[in-house]
């Protein structure tokens, strides 16, 4: 049985993955930051498979070296890691905008993937096998204003994930990137700080995409066979024909 470790797995693309994964008889390492939900998954999914949880915000990293240090030595082999967590915060200009906002969202996108990464990186350069699935956003492709620095964090996601491939196809590591387009989850609802009428605005007029649909895409790649690797995938909603441009009924 594989081990996957999901991180910000408590809601959206994280949770939606981690329950498609336990019906595929992964076991799982749930990691995330709000410690009521994430027992209330690991409770749901442990009556299908394994699960052993992490709660720690990756923006942190003393706490995510806490948290790894924690983990059981039979958990330590992980096969698959999906780094799922990150956020959007403020839809300002850069002469507008909120510091607090870029640290969040460069603490959280990048270098809290980074911290995750490293932990889990050398253990399968030991074992010469794994595959790492990073969530970017059709963002990194194109930059639109006033969301300049989260589009700047996702583009870093895809370079970091390039990066990834370069440095550990050599040990029988595959590196997948996926960029979604507009999913609807509570994403815009953190982003608009809580404004739940402005962030349904975002979803109206048309057929986003479901954080099942991510969750398909993500376990089709890593189930793909040996010889196969997913290096890049781009999924739009049908109705949106680029990162800008959504056609609304």
């Amino acid at each position: 049985m594989k081990t996957a470790l999901i991180t910000g797995a408590t809601s959206g693309i994280g949770k939606a993955t981690a329950e498609l994964l336990a019906k595929q008889n992964y076991r799982l390492i749930l990691c995330g930051r709000r410690t009521e939900v994430l027992d209330r998954l690991k409770s749901a999914l442990s009556q299908i498979t394994e699960v052993f949880s992490l709660n720690f915000d990756q923006r942190h990293l003393r706490e995510v070296r806490a948290a790894f240090e924690a983990l059981p030595e039979d958990w330590k082999a992980i096969d698959v890691l999906v780094n799922n967590a990150g956020n959007a915060h403020g839809l300002d200009s850069l002469a507008d905008g909120n510091t607090d906002d870029w640290d969040a969202m460069i603490d959280g996108n990048v270098k809290g993937l980074l911290y995750v990464s490293k932990m889990i990186i050398p253990g399968m350069i030991k074992r010469q096998t794994g595959h790492i699935v990073n969530i970017s956003s059709v963002a990194a492709r194109q930059t639109y204003a006033n969301g300049v620095v989260y589009c700047a964090s996702k583009k870093a996601v895809d370079v970091i994930s390039e990066g990834m491939r370069l440095e550990l196809t050599e040990h029988g590591i595959k590196i997948t990137n996926i960029q979604p387009g507009a999913v609807e989850t509570d994403f815009s609802s953190v982003r608009f700080k809580g404004d739940e009428e402005r962030a349904k605005t975002v979803y109206q007029g048309y057929e986003a995409l479901k954080a099942i649909d991510i969750a398909d895409a993500i376990a089709y790649c890593i189930n793909a066979p040996k010889h196969v690797s997913i290096s890049d995938l781009t999924i739009f909603p049908a109705a949106q024909s680029e990162p800008r441009t959504i056609h609304r009924k």
